[in-house]
């Protein structure tokens, strides 16, 4: 075995590890709730993704934005605590992500009408690095320029022509 596939073999077990670590966090918190959701682990090269449900479980308190980041925060801290290592793992309670998306693509949308119709640059709402992500794929498919602003919790997006 050469020393470029062990890399990637440790790399493949502590990202599953990292997978494991997380949903079993996860489980106690739904257990302490009360809560039933089938847990499943998605990876990829670049990320871990705990799914926590599908789209219409009895998880909507939990699958509004605000407490999917706070969940995922606590998760990824959870990780790091076990593993010493930085987590870049994604949560995605009752279709939260795919919801999120979608809200993604909306704001989206308004802001290329908006530079259609004139405007010089168009800032969106603070939003996660993964968001970020999106945004600016999503920018980039509508043939405009997106760049991010500000630091820390402030960090946006903002909308430009091409």
């Amino acid at each position: 075995m050469t020393e470029q596939e062990s890399t990637v073999e440790v790399e493949a077990q502590d990202q599953q590890d990292e997978g494991e670590i997380a949903a079993d966090y996860i489980e106690a918190l739904l257990d302490i709730a009360d809560l039933d959701g089938d847990i499943e682990i998605e990876q990829t090269e670049a990320r871990t993704t705990i799914v926590v449900g599908e789209a219409g479980d009895d998880l909507a308190g939990l699958a509004k934005p605000d407490v999917v980041a706070a969940l995922q925060e606590l998760t990824r801290l959870a990780v790091q605590q076990q593993t010493g290592e930085f987590s870049r793992l994604v949560l995605d309670v009752a279709g939260s992500r795919d919801a999120r998306a979608e809200e993604l693509q909306s704001l989206v949308d308004a802001a290329v009408a908006a530079i259609q119709r004139g405007q010089e640059r168009v800032p969106l709402e603070p939003m996660s690095s993964y968001e970020r992500k999106l945004v600016h794929d999503l920018v980039r498919e509508a043939g405009l320029l997106s760049d991010s602003e500000g630091e820390g919790a402030g960090r946006h997006i903002v909308v430009l022509p091409a």
